[in-house]
């Protein structure tokens, strides 16, 4: 089903994101108002050791007003490479940076309301190189073992969406006990 989109204007621009609001036909010739976030992307990584151990990281997420358990992740910058941004973002959130990095998949999060897609990489094989974080971030690395994963995603400790795709599209590539493959 193909929408034209007759009008559109930017009604906020932000640090991370715009949003603007299109006039919109679809096939029946039905017009709509749709409003949209613009992001520029972003990388989410399921960094796992050689013992199995995934790490997490825990800060504090003012939109959702709580400390969440999540796994590193990071905003594309304007026309940055996605890989280059992962490898980035492993040495800012967990002072590591992957030898090996492979791309599992990408998921829009938000698709009826957001352009923001999400590529997710499992990462392995770490030599110790921080970057420093972002000013506004505060980060305590976690690491978890799969027994440890599951009882979080089951109590509901682990609510952060792009984290637990992140684990689904790394299950075919690692062993049953998380260790790379």
């Amino acid at each position: 089903m193909a929408h034209d989109v007759i009008s559109t204007r930017k009604v906020f621009q932000g640090k991370v994101f715009s949003v603007r609001s299109d006039q919109v036909r679809d096939d029946s010739g039905r017009v709509f108002q749709v409003d949209v976030v613009e992001h520029n992307g972003a990388v989410t990584l399921v960094p796992v050791t050689p013992e199995g151990t995934v790490l997490f990281v825990s800060q504090y997420r003012h939109p959702a007003g709580q400390e969440l358990l999540e796994l590193p992740a990071g905003t594309l910058g304007p026309g940055e490479d996605p890989r280059a941004c992962a490898e980035r973002e492993c040495q800012e959130e967990i002072g590591l940076r992957p030898a090996r990095i492979q791309l599992l998949g990408q998921v829009f999060l938000a698709p009826g309301y957001s352009s923001e897609l999400n590529h997710i990489f499992l990462a392995a094989d770490f030599t110790s190189e921080p970057l420093p974080q972002d000013e506004d971030e505060s980060i305590q690395v976690v690491p978890l073992k799969a027994s440890e994963i599951l009882k979080r995603i089951t109590r509901g400790d682990l609510r952060d969406a792009k984290s637990l795709a992140g684990l689904y599209l790394a299950l075919p590539h690692i062993g049953p006990d998380f260790i790379p493959t």
